[in-house]
């Protein structure tokens, strides 16, 4: 189960478990080139390309800026990877962001990114899928005219219940969910793209003209372009949360992240004109649902299939981010950063019971307090100003620590540009039209000092908490990774 070959990576294993932890390790580094690339392809390709390029269109003012922006955001998605790729394979370890900014700036940033990113990053992402299946789902019963927001709000959170039944359940199930609505996804992409084709054939070209005509200049509005067109790249930097796993890690990152990335922007952009082709850009903003839209215009009485492959892929693309969801939890309690609670398995089921359900509350929460568009631009504001940090420790190990074994080196100038882009992301915004929520957010992160100083730094446990941890056990059914690894 996905519990027990996390738990076989902890260090402070007794010996049994670290031989039993090598022959799992050695199965999962059979992971190959192929395997890699439909990893980060799959992650890659969920809600954003069915929801985003409306907003992309909006804060743009033009289809041919906006294309612009799905491009520069697949350049910046690729040299991100890259950046990540020399990281992965210096800092050997599982758990992503969280582990590398543990090992070059020590515990105290670590705690606070664990702190931010298990309370809001990855629930707000979640959150944001979960409101793009709800938007396609119910489309079809609101022909017409837009979905009311409470239906929309309703169905999201009884997708995000049922996902949090599923994956505390059964582990293979989770994973036979996500197989199945891989494909679903695959397909609804291919066939808006073979429709785009076959209308620019017929010379439905009206979008394009003076395509670059009424664009906006503001810095704030091309950066909140860039959150959304970003939101459909979010999962470039998935590999690294299994790079141990790899086999010949050196060269099968790098090369799954040329293949995989690349691929994935040159769909976005085919079916991005396949949407133009078929809507007027007037069309394609007052779409609540663009694929819907799209295939009632070229479709026909066919049209439901895809608002049903649509819906398929954002709720597979949910499961699979709340399947993923657990690791950086169970690593940041490891760590001793997170609650003890938060690192345990059901003692049957062996899934991560408590860190899902926390995340399943944390994400009913923000869908009923938020709108998709908002929860996807806070949760890039979010994430953007961590990778910069994770990127900026990489910038310091090539400049300070140079004669670190390295098997994949990146060109300097390729996390530069990625860590000017991060600071432009998080800054741009706040600059343009400042918003009291991300102050919101900035307090936030910061208030994990609070937490930070006694309960880490000087490692105060209130006696309260172990009951209130010992309850937890015994009505969830857990118990500790480390004594269940067998």
């Amino acid at each position: 189960s996905t519990m027990r070959e996390r738990k076989t990576t902890d260090p402070l294993h007794s010996s049994t478990d670290l031989s039993e932890g090598k022959e799992k390790l050695r199965l999962k580094q059979e992971v190959g080139l192929i395997s890699s690339v439909s990893l980060i392809a799959g992650t890659m390709i969920g809600s954003g390309i069915f929801m985003s390029p409306e907003w992309v269109l909006h804060h743009m003012g033009n289809p041919a800026s906006s294309l612009l922006i799905w491009a520069a955001c697949g350049l910046l998605a690729m040299f991100g990877a890259l950046s990540y790729a020399e990281l992965g394979t210096i800092i050997k370890e599982s758990g992503g962001e969280y582990i590398y900014i543990l090992r070059i700036f020590g515990s105290f940033p670590a705690f606070l990114f664990a702190y931010t990113s298990v309370i809001l990053v990855r629930p707000a992402g979640l959150a944001a899928v979960c409101l793009s299946f709800a938007e396609y789902a119910i489309a079809p019963f609101y022909p017409g005219c837009s979905s009311p927001q409470v239906a929309i709000k309703c169905t999201a959170a009884a997708c995000i219940l049922i996902l949090t039944i599923i994956n505390c359940l059964n582990v293979r199930l989770a994973t036979s969910v996500m197989n199945i609505f891989t494909a679903a996804k695959l397909l609804a992409l291919l066939v808006i793209v073979v429709g785009g084709l076959v209308l620019l054939a017929k010379g439905q070209t009206q979008s394009f003209q003076n395509g670059f005509q009424g664009t906006t200049a503001g810095i704030g509005a091309v950066g909140v372009a860039f959150y959304q067109g970003l939101w459909s790249y979010d999962g470039w930097n998935n590999l690294n949360y299994v790079t141990e796993e790899l086999k010949k890690p050196e060269v099968t990152l790098p090369r799954a992240l040329m293949i995989a990335i690349p691929l994935v922007t040159c769909l976005y952009l085919l079916v991005n004109v396949s949407y133009l082709a078929a809507m007027t850009p007037s069309e394609l903003l007052s779409s609540g649902a663009v694929a819907v839209t799209w295939g009632d215009k070229v479709l026909g009485s066919w049209a439901w299939l895809i608002s049903l492959s649509v819906a398929l892929s954002t709720f597979g693309s949910s499961n699979g981010t709340f399947f993923s969801g657990g690791r950086v939890c169970y690593i940041a309690a490891r760590e001793g950063h997170m609650p003890d609670i938060l690192s345990m398995a059901h003692v049957r089921c062996l899934t991560p019971s408590p860190a899902l359900l926390f995340t399943s509350a944390m994400s009913l929460i923000m869908i009923i307090s938020g709108s998709f568009t908002s929860i996807v631009n806070f949760f890039s504001f979010m994430a953007w100003l961590f990778y910069g940090m994770t990127i900026s420790g990489l910038l310091y190990l090539k400049i300070k620590k140079p004669e670190l074994p390295r098997s994949y080196k990146v060109p300097i100038i390729i996390p530069m540009i990625v860590l000017m882009a991060a600071v432009y992301l998080v800054l741009a915004p706040i600059i343009d039209q400042p918003q009291v929520e991300i102050l919101y957010i900035v307090l936030f992160i910061f208030s994990g000092v609070i937490f930070y100083f006694p309960l880490v730094r000087f490692k105060y446990h209130p006696r309260f908490l172990e009951r209130v941890t010992l309850h937890l056990q015994l009505l969830l059914e857990v118990a500790p990774t480390a004594k269940d690894a067998n």
